[in-house]
């Protein structure tokens, strides 16, 4: 009888990494689970009382309190068969507003993330010339999105890192994959302001996820439409590329020449659309919204343009002292 899998996955509390979680523990893995939510963890573990799973409330950011779960895993359970760095999020940043601190954010998790859940794990496996790191990329990283460009960015450098990583780590008896999904539902897409082709259920995607990861697919896009949208993406010229792409470049572009006030947002979008406001617009959000209105009211009926502009004033005295974030590491 085989010894069941022993697999460590980052991100594991919500979305993409709960729904791995979730496939190995069906397939009876010895599980190693990372996020910053340790609750959501727990809640997890307590669900699955049947597999051996151990958690760590960690920051992806933070090698060192990294390094210190993987150390900790490996001399509980051994070296890891599988390594899925998942951890990731989505926020839009725009060039010119002062969000640098939010490029570097997204970097932080998405790319050194990778980095920092292989790291600890790289010369073990190397040692027992077996093992699989995974990396969780985007199909958002074949080309620069306008408007999302810290996160496309972000993607870019995970996939370039994991491509060399492969070819590095084949002579040594490591095995690297690249995941790169498409729109799959999960609270990061719950609350896309556009359409999505081709959503796929994330238990559904995880299944499809894991039996790639088995066969130690160099790269694999799910679901299988976006792969063909990966390739026109990445052949595209870029005259073409630029043409298609611009609509969404104007949206970003007026955002630029808004004032953003960060407001609870269903009652205010609701007052939006009632005002008429052409400029009043909801943006991505896990638990509220960002409201964006212009300085200079567009709206014949200025006194429901004011009305909406004082109620997100007060949304935003409530939300003071609170972040939106939109991900899950």
């Amino acid at each position: 009888m085989s010894s069941p899998l022993k697999v460590f996955i980052t991100g594991a509390s919500s979305g993409i990494g709960l729904a791995l979680a979730a496939e190995y523990a069906r397939r009876g893995a010895i599980l190693g689970l990372v996020a910053r939510r340790g609750d959501a963890l727990a809640a997890f573990q307590r669900s699955h009382p049947q597999n051996p799973i151990s958690i760590y409330s960690v920051d992806v950011r933070d090698a060192e309190a990294l390094a210190e779960a993987a150390a900790q895993f490996i001399a509980q359970h051994g070296v890891p068969d599988i390594v899925i760095a998942n951890a990731g999020v989505s926020r839009g940043a725009v060039t010119g507003q002062g969000d640098l601190r939010t490029f570097r954010e997204v970097m932080d998790v998405n790319y050194f993330g990778v980095v920092a859940t292989f790291e600890p794990f790289a010369a073990p496996m190397i040692a027992a010339r077996r093992g699989t790191l995974v990396g969780i990329a985007s199909v958002a990283g074949v080309r620069g999105l306008p408007g999302s460009g810290a996160y496309s960015a972000s993607k870019t450098a995970a996939a370039k890192y994991l491509e060399a990583l492969r070819v590095e780590m084949r002579p040594l008896g490591v095995g690297v994959v690249t995941i790169a999904p498409g729109y799959v539902r999960t609270p990061m897409t719950a609350h896309n302001p556009y359409s999505m082709p081709f959503l796929m259920e994330a238990d559904r995607f995880a299944a499809k996820a894991a039996h790639a990861i088995e066969r130690r697919t160099a790269y694999a896009v799910f679901p299988w439409q976006m792969r063909v949208v990966a390739m026109l993406l990445h052949i595209a010229p870029r005259w073409l590329y630029d043409r298609v792409f611009e609509p969404r470049a104007a949206q970003a572009a007026r955002r630029r020449r808004v004032n953003h006030v960060t407001a609870c947002g269903r009652c205010n979008r609701r007052r939006a659309r009632e005002s008429g406001c052409r400029c009043a617009h909801r943006l991505a959000g896990a638990e509220h919204h960002r409201i964006a209105v212009c300085s200079r009211p567009r709206t014949a009926d200025r006194r429901a343009h004011r009305l909406l502009r004082a109620s997100a004033r007060q949304g935003s005295q409530r939300a003071q002292g609170r972040r939106h974030e939109s991900g899950e590491y």
